[in-house]
């Protein structure tokens, strides 16, 4: 999978090397989700330093465009914070082949990997190049500066494909569910517990509906050869207030995820009906669109080919699904054991920093 050196390019341990002082260097910046500045400014003077990036800043999110008017535009992104660390923290050390240290898998590795990119192989690309870091991932989709990004700059955003650089183990993850969260509330009448004919129980009336949800079991779907289970969970019943009165309000939250080859209003008309007609003010909480996995498209045929079966369907959401409502086939592809993330011993192999880079590299060059 690893390419072989060529003339003047350096070696894999010359990689490994910078690739892991770069992660280390990287994990020693703190970067807590909100308090990105410090990374963001040494990002965004790394790549301004190149001379050949358009670089703009929006909040903590950098973006760098290449423009050396080649045919097709490859976007690759990564975020910037982490989740607060460890209680006693986790120590930031490159020992035994190993970056180790808060963020190391999720993602400083990928950072790095991208920073790299960026200096060694954006000008040799056969195709231009934006590169995204942002901000704020770790704490809800619609709070991080890929939706600021999308919203408020989509044309920063336009490629021919994207490639996410979440931590995937070295394994393509195309495309990613769609995550859909519901609440809908009941409603009984008010009465003492004491005298409860004289009301009516609003969980009462939910359970049905309730156990519906609960018992419902979506298919799985088939698409690029990938299978996508989906699933529905009854994630939280909240009704009541003093233990003497009989409710008369009863919410149910549900969480829908569901396949790529489906859209919002097909899943939210299969909840709508799950909930049944005493189901009122249905809201919808959270919307993260699914991104189908477009293994068709050149770029992610070429990535794909390069990984051979080390390719899987991504379960759960990421930021390939808002680049996807852009229009931008996307995937995800990363250093770094996912299982590892947000716990106490995150760490990451410096071969598998080099493998990401070198498989990358022979993405863009062609």
């Amino acid at each position: 999978m690893t390419p072989q050196g060529a003339p003047g390019r350096p070696g894999a341990a010359e990689r490994a090397k910078e690739l892991g002082e770069l992660t280390l260097r990287l994990i020693r910046m703190p970067s807590v989700s909100g308090s990105e500045a410090a990374v963001a400014d040494f990002v965004e003077e790394r790549l301004r330093r190149l001379g050949f990036f358009e670089v703009f800043r929006l909040g903590d999110a950098v973006v760098a465009r290449s423009d050396f008017g080649r045919d097709r535009r490859v976007l690759l992104a990564g975020h910037l914070d982490t989740v607060p660390d460890t209680v006693p923290p986790q120590p930031a050390e490159l020992v035994d082949g190993a970056v180790t240290g808060r963020g190391a898998v999720d993602m400083k590795g990928g950072l790095a990997v991208l920073l790299r990119l960026a200096e060694h192989a954006v000008r040799g690309a056969e195709h231009d190049c934006t590169l995204v870091f942002y901000d704020q991932e770790e704490v809800g989709s619609h709070r991080s500066g890929m939706h600021r990004l999308s919203r408020l700059h989509p044309e920063l955003l336009r490629a021919d494909a994207a490639i996410l650089l979440e931590p995937t183990g070295g394994w393509l993850e195309p495309g990613c569910q769609g995550s859909l969260r519901v609440s809908a509330a009941f409603h009984g009448r008010a009465a003492h517990t004491a005298r409860p004919w004289q009301g009516v129980n609003a969980v009462e009336v939910a359970l049905p509906a309730v156990e519906r949800c609960a018992s419902h079991k979506p298919e799985v779907v088939t698409l690029d050869g990938l299978r996508y289970p989906q699933a529905l969970q009854v994630v939280g019943v909240a009704a009541g207030g003093d233990s003497n009165v009989v409710p008369d309000r009863c919410v149910v939250h549900l969480n829908a995820r569901y396949a790529p080859n489906r859209t919002r209003d097909e899943v939210l008309a299969e909840l709508r009906e799950l909930l049944g007609p005493d189901a009122r003010d249905l809201e919808v909480t959270l919307d993260s669109p699914a991104a189908p996995p477009s293994l068709g498209h050149r770029v992610l045929t070429r990535l794909s080919g390069l990984v051979g079966e080390r390719v899987r369907p991504k379960l759960g959401w990421t930021d390939v699904g808002r680049l996807a409502q852009l229009g931008v086939p996307a995937a995800n592809f990363g250093p770094g054991d996912p299982e590892l993330a947000h716990g106490p011993r995150e760490r990451v192999g410096l071969d598998e920093l080099v493998e990401v880079y070198d498989v990358l590299e022979r993405v863009m060059s062609g």
